[in-house]
């Protein structure tokens, strides 16, 4: 390891122990009257949409847990991830809602797990659990959008923690909702860094790979086909919403999908503002993520890409198929 990669981790560690402190005093302000569960969702799914007008204390639970998985047709790979999926769960809360979580870790875990909620604003939302234990914390959601939770554990830990799938998107919506629509998907572009093997080898987490920024897989929803495999369905003249996350560790993401236009799209998931319309790509940052949609108009099967296209053939592209009837005047191939 070099000096200074040995520097820059001694100084995260202690920046995580100084924002770690916070999270003992976060505060949900007044306790609202009406308690529910959490509306959570498996990738690609997206919880349903809120139709309730007043604010909630909202009960998040979630598991982490430690796997092998496969990661491709060809190889698995040890995952960290949360109520055993990765991504973890899609979170959709109100803004107002005091939001509850509730961090278990498995008991045959090997390592404690932590979570850092960016959607809260005031203090570090951090929550940790050992294997066996359950921790919690409260945090007001004060600010409409999407956004990324992740590990936030010191590095080098924290690299191999989000390297190995801790990470969601929770969606805080405007009072009212966002405008319905016909589909609402999630996709999470996250990277992986591994030890290079054999087919059907178990491939092990390579922290050099990270510093080299040499990913050996660059996936959509933690895995290199399954959007291929199992493509979004859709049909024309229906509005699809994407919540598209990037997990990282260190690309950004051209998101683009070829053969479609975003007719609208919220860049780093700030509904607060007016959309972008019309474009072509839109840039998702390492921890960041954007809302988009578009009306299909004409069927078959659309692709999902990074628009660095290298990393198609790592794994970071998906399928869109949209049935219904052609539409000549407005595209034909001659």
């Amino acid at each position: 390891m070099s000096k200074s990669f040995s520097r820059s981790v001694r100084t995260v560690a202690l920046l995580s122990a100084v924002i770690a402190a916070p999270c003992l005093a976060i505060s949900a302000g007044s306790v609202s009257a009406e308690t529910i569960q959490a509306q959570l969702a498996k990738a690609p799914n997206v919880p349903a949409p809120i139709t309730r007008t007043q604010p909630a204390t909202v009960v998040v639970n979630l598991e982490s847990s430690e796997w092998v998985g496969p990661i491709s047709d060809d190889n698995n790979y040890e995952f960290w991830g949360l109520n055993g999926t990765v991504p973890g769960p899609m979170i959709r809360v109100m803004v107002g809602d005091t939001v509850e979580v509730h961090l278990k870790n498995k008991k045959d875990s090997k390592r404690s797990h932590n979570l850092d909620f960016q959607a809260a604003s005031g203090g570090a939302a951090l929550v940790n659990a050992e294997p066996g234990k359950e921790a919690q914390i409260q945090f007001k959601a004060t600010k409409q959008g999407l956004f990324v939770y992740r590990s936030s554990t010191a590095a080098p830990a924290d690299i191999q923690h989000i390297a190995s799938g801790m990470y969601g998107l929770i969606l805080v919506e405007p009072v009212g909702g966002l405008k319905p629509v016909e589909k609402e998907f999630q996709v999470v572009q996250s990277e992986f860094y591994m030890v290079d093997g054999k087919k059907n080898d178990t491939l092990v987490f390579s922290n050099q790979k990270v510093v080299d920024a040499d990913a050996s897989y660059v996936v959509h929803n933690g895995h290199m086909t399954a959007l291929v495999k199992v493509p979004l369905r859709s049909k024309v003249g229906e509005t699809d919403r994407w919540f598209f996350g990037n997990a990282g560790i260190n690309f950004d993401s051209s998101w683009h999908v070829i053969g479609e236009m975003l007719d609208r799209t919220w860049p780093r998931g700030d509904v607060s503002k007016a959309p972008l319309e019309g474009i072509q790509s839109t840039l998702v940052p390492p921890g960041e993520a954007t809302i988009s949609e578009f009306k299909g108009e004409m069927p078959g099967t659309f692709v999902s890409v990074d628009h660095s296209i290298f990393r198609i053939e790592k794994g970071a592209l998906g399928l869109l198929k949209i049935d219904g009837p052609t539409n000549p005047s407005l595209f034909k191939g001659l």
